[in-house]
């Protein structure tokens, strides 16, 4: 047979082929599997959870957003001593020996705690309003001391304060000027103020919300949440979608490591996980050229058992009286 079909047959000769309609098969595949994920989706579709919000927070959980704002005000909450890449403290650098990537990478994102999430969105809000205004000035020309005298006081009075009517009750104390940025601060976030003043960047999108994900992650509503949703590290929450929905299984390894020792313990877990998953990922794509290594396949032939079908095939074309 001559020209392009016997070239093709002599090419197939002895490979068993089955005749089919590829665009049949492919519209009947697309059918199927449109048919079966619609009537999947409307069973076992995620969650629709609201997006989370510091108005929602304030209302929610007015003690806490305020004993929150007060540590920013501080300067001791987590964001303000977290260090690099967002502030100039160290709690939670992470390192290795010598090996100290957050470091070398600096405070990029030049996080001032007290500056982005009270002082600056309370100046906004002081235009029109002396009371706040005279605050803003009593607070600013005190000195470090007295700051940390009338914030310090103020924590502790918090921590009996009541919440009511979206206000909070504090017993009396000294704590200067401080309870008149709490409340307005407090209002500002109840309208819902605070959420586009801590997305202002003096860019026409404003997509970044590092800033209050951040002044969230300090408080315990957010964690709170979290743990709800089974979101938490201890939860395997990076696999997890809310509700403990099946989501990025991708991620398990990573997350399987943070269970176990001891990354389940150390302070630097984060940096031992990611140098773990680089080293095995590393031996992954190297598997060809280490010794020992790529020989477990022919030791351990596991594919053989999934490739029966062709394994059999295979010894039946090569047996005696074979065509």
């Amino acid at each position: 047979m001559s020209g392009p079909a016997g070239s093709q047959a002599a090419y197939y000769r002895g490979i068993p082929t089955v005749r089919y309609d590829l665009v049949k098969e492919f519209v009947v595949a697309m059918v199927v599997s449109g048919i079966v994920i619609v009537l999947l989706a409307g069973a076992l579709s995620s969650p629709d959870v609201p997006p989370l919000t510091i108005q929602a927070w304030a209302q929610a959980a007015p003690v806490d957003f305020v004993t929150t704002a007060t540590a920013e005000l501080a300067g001791t909450s987590d964001s303000a001593l977290y260090g690099p890449p967002y502030t100039d403290g160290s709690d939670s650098v992470q390192s290795i020996g010598i090996f100290d990537p957050q470091q070398w990478l600096g405070n990029s994102i030049h996080l001032d705690p007290p500056q982005d999430f009270v002082l600056g969105p309370l100046t906004y809000a002081s235009v029109g309003n002396a009371a706040l205004t005279s605050a803003l000035s009593q607070y600013d020309a005190a000195d470090g001391t007295s700051q940390q005298a009338w914030l310090s006081a103020y924590t502790d009075g918090l921590g009996t304060a009541t919440a009511q009517d979206g206000q909070i009750t504090v017993a009396a104390g000294d704590y200067g000027p401080v309870p008149v940025l709490m409340t307005s601060l407090l209002a500002e976030a109840n309208s819902g103020g605070l959420d586009g003043l801590l997305l202002t960047n003096g860019q026409f999108f404003a997509t970044d919300y590092t800033k209050p994900l951040l002044f969230m992650g300090d408080g315990q509503y957010l964690t709170d949440l979290a743990a709800a949703q089974h979101l938490t590290g201890d939860q395997w929450g990076v696999m997890n979608e809310t509700g403990q929905y099946p989501g990025q299984t991708w991620l398990w390894a990573f997350s399987m490591l943070y269970q176990l020792p001891p990354y389940n313990s150390d302070p630097n877990a984060d940096l031992l996980v990611v140098l773990t998953m680089a080293v095995l990922t590393a031996l992954l794509v190297l598997v060809p050229f280490i010794p020992i290594l790529r020989d477990i396949p022919r030791w351990v032939p596991v594919h053989r058992l999934i490739w029966r079908d062709y394994y059999r095939w295979r010894r039946s074309r090569s047996s005696p009286g074979s065509d």
